[in-house]
């Protein structure tokens, strides 16, 4: 049936495959002479379908409930057409296929904007920040299962509501394996990833306003404290009976005399290590979070801890030899014990190696 000169909407049927004496009932779009079709997952005896209007013939209830059927799926496809129009978006036959389908980008959901940000920022983020976003990805799925039972929402449903409680789940929760909830920091970071996912939907025109334009995220400054010089003496001159303690220790100090984090120090290899127009060693290397390139001066008790593990990385080729994040946290998981200062963990350490 033609209501202008783009869109028409008839229903057909084609004969069921398995059942010569009934037919499949579709519904076919068309927008300036390009086709969608849409199985309705409905099925009528031979006999019962007129061609000529389209419709089911009879007057047995059965008859007017699918009649009734096909109005209602008629009408959604001309209100589906309706929208396109007044949203000012391109309007052909699949589009308002996807539209009545729910599989637009207005019908986006949470769990689809997740997939679509991992699976095309992992080229820009570091793995570790993906590591971070992955871990996010979890609350939402176990807050989703635990408050709303469901597995996935709309986009349309983000709401200031749905932050807030998201935001006091992610306080309360208490994993299984680990007996903390989430510090007031790690929780704002949470949100902090889920407000750059939003973004990014608003952005790509998947949501039509930013469910964080009132909401606003808490961050809670803390004081760094630093090692002194009596502490760093005192975790030099501590020997430790583990070989492993013992490579943690160096691996740790040389962070202290060069200034560069973990992952910096564990992606270090002998060529960055070179001699400076003053004749000294220089690290040239560049910063794994920020990308940026930095020249350190290798101070002597740095160069002592190199020249310990020489031998070692023209092996591995690596300058020092870094343990995984994991392995390393092993070191003093055993422990279990609480301490408030360098002198209590050297004693520990000192007695369980």
């Amino acid at each position: 049936m033609r209501t202008d000169s783009t869109l028409a909407v008839i229903f057909f049927t084609r004969k069921k495959r398995n059942n010569p004496d009934k037919l499949d009932i579709y519904i076919r779009i068309t927008v300036n002479q390009r086709r969608a079709e849409i199985s309705l997952k409905r099925d009528i005896p031979v006999c019962n379908w007129d061609v000529l209007i389209g419709r089911a013939k009879g007057n047995t209830p059965n008859i007017e409930r699918l009649n009734g059927y096909l109005e209602q799926v008629y009408a959604e496809i001309f209100n589906s057409y309706k929208q396109l129009h007044l949203e000012r978006k391109l309007i052909t036959a699949n589009a308002i296929k996807l539209r009545y389908l729910g599989e637009d980008e207005q019908h986006k959901t949470l769990m689809e904007l997740v997939a679509y940000h991992n699976s095309t920022m992992h080229i820009t983020l570091k793995p570790g920040t993906l590591k971070n976003y992955a871990t996010t990805e979890k609350y939402l799925k176990q807050f989703l299962k635990d408050k709303k039972k469901a597995n996935d929402i709309f986009l349309i449903q983000l709401n200031y509501r749905f932050i807030v409680d998201f935001e006091q789940y992610i306080r309360t929760y208490r994993p299984k394996k680990a007996q903390r909830t989430c510090t007031n920091n790690g929780t704002m970071k949470h949100l902090e990833r889920l407000m750059k996912m939003t973004n990014l939907a608003v952005k790509m025109e998947w949501l039509d306003k930013d469910p964080f334009r009132n909401y606003k995220l808490n961050f809670v400054k803390s004081e760094r404290n630093y090692l002194s010089q009596r502490e760093i003496d005192l975790i030099t001159n501590t020997t430790f009976k583990s070989e492993t303690y013992e490579r943690v220790k160096d691996v740790f100090l040389f962070s202290c005399y060069s200034g560069l984090s973990y992952i910096d120090v564990k992606e270090l290899v002998p060529t960055q290590l070179l001699i400076g127009i003053d004749g000294n060693y220089w690290l040239h290397t560049k910063r794994e979070k920020t990308n940026e390139a930095v020249k350190i001066p290798l101070l002597p008790k740095a160069k002592e801890i190199v020249e310990k593990y020489k031998q070692e990385s023209e092996i591995s080729e690596k300058l020092l030899p870094v343990l995984s994040m994991d392995r390393a946290a092993k070191v003093y998981r055993p422990q279990r014990m609480k301490v408030s200062s360098v002198n209590e963990v050297l004693k520990i350490d000192s007695f369980v190696c």
